[in-house]
């Protein structure tokens, strides 16, 4: 099945009027082109969907007709802290990937996690995730106590995915060429990172969303 926002007539004052609609696999007009080629995510299937002159029910509407987008916009903060959980799950799984490399990689027969310039990268990643978590944590804790949480999520959102692209290019670097190869799940974080910062709002959303809970055009 699939769900999705339509224009099912025009409100008294103008608007467009949005309604959620099913449309059960193998409705008459109703196709979906598999896409493929994405740098990401590969297991994901992602398609392109085409309508042509496709009906279905009223019994297909989800919820009242005309609530369609406030039913989108309800779902954002929720989808907003699941792709902060991937963020923070992606930070922390690179990162351990690097610091395992670092203590076993030996140059001048010693463990590379000894220099300097390694061990310095290694704790400022762990120090990003652990702010992450906690914000995160908190994001979630205002949720499941029934308080508002769009602020927190979108900062959630915003941190986490942005911390997992710091975490993962020093967490490359670290594997020095050995992180280009896919033989090194490195290199597989290093691409799946890039949709946390567009999926569920771009980051500059995100701000956007921020900079208007904190009061910035009040």
């Amino acid at each position: 099945v699939c769900t999705v926002q339509a224009v099912t007539g025009t409100r008294s004052e103008g608007k467009k009027e949005v309604s959620c609609i099913m449309v059960p696999n193998g409705t008459p007009g109703f196709t979906a082109n598999k896409m493929t080629g994405k740098m990401m995510w590969r297991s994901s299937d992602t398609g392109e969907l085409f309508f042509d002159d496709c009906e279905v029910s009223e019994e297909n509407l989800l919820g009242r007709r005309g609530e369609g987008f406030h039913q989108m916009l309800s779902t954002l903060d929720n989808g907003r802290l699941a792709i902060a959980a991937m963020g923070l799950g992606g930070a922390q799984g690179a990162y351990e990937l690097a610091l395992k490399y670092a203590k076993e990689r030996k140059q001048f027969g010693v463990p590379i996690s000894t220099f300097q310039a390694i061990s310095f990268k290694l704790a400022d990643m762990a120090t990003l995730i652990e702010a992450a978590r906690n914000l995160l944590y908190k994001a979630c804790k205002l949720k499941d106590a029934g308080q508002p949480f769009s602020k927190h999520a979108a900062m959630a959102k915003l941190y986490c995915s942005e911390v997992m692209g710091k975490v993962v290019d020093q967490a490359v670097q670290v594997h020095g060429g050995y992180g280009l190869m896919r033989e090194y799940n490195v290199e597989r974080f290093y691409r799946d990172y890039k949709l946390l910062t567009i999926g569920e709002g771009t980051s500059e959303i995100q701000r956007i969303v921020i900079s208007r809970q904190i009061g910035c055009f009040s």
